[in-house]
């Protein structure tokens, strides 16, 4: 049996006409929690977006105390946040050490495009985007084209914290 290359017109592709084409990167915003210019990786192989925190601070009611880490460079930017812990996940990231996680929910803000998701709270300093989109964050919505990036934000970083 051999395989052939058809061409993009020739396979059916109406399951994906109706989503919004992303880079592989793309500065995104949290407006509830008063962010934007956030640099996130949108990665299609991690469940559960991701957001840089320095400390966790864990409240009465299930809420969480937190320090976002916006941006690295030129200098290192924070900011803290409360909200409300939806749940905490176990995860297993590429360190092979088992993690917990506390897991929030907040509007998420692509270009004009929003949506609510769950965003878990990870050290990411080592990382070059202060925040990872997961693919439970795009379905349905998002179609990631991964030789490019920024196709519906801009590259260049706009404001911050509010």
């Amino acid at each position: 049996m051999s395989l052939e290359w058809c061409s993009t017109t020739e396979l059916n592709v109406t399951a994906t006409d109706s989503l919004i084409r992303i880079g592989w990167r793309e500065r995104v915003e949290l407006p509830e929690w008063e962010l934007t210019g956030v640099r996130a990786k949108i990665d299609t192989g991690a469940r559960t977006s991701v957001i840089d925190v320095a400390e966790v601070e864990y409240l009465d009611s299930g809420r969480v105390r937190f320090e976002v880490v916006w941006r690295l460079t030129p200098e290192r930017q924070t900011k803290w946040i409360e909200a409300k812990a939806v749940r905490t996940s176990r995860v297993k990231p590429s360190t092979g050490e088992l993690q917990e996680r506390a897991v929030c929910r907040t509007l998420l803000k692509v270009g004009p495009y929003e949506r609510e998701i769950e965003l878990g709270l990870v050290c990411r300093k080592n990382m070059r985007c202060r925040m990872l989109i997961g693919r439970k964050a795009l379905e349905g919505l998002f179609l990631v084209d991964p030789s490019q990036v920024y196709l519906v934000t801009s590259s260049r970083r706009r404001k911050g914290p509010r």
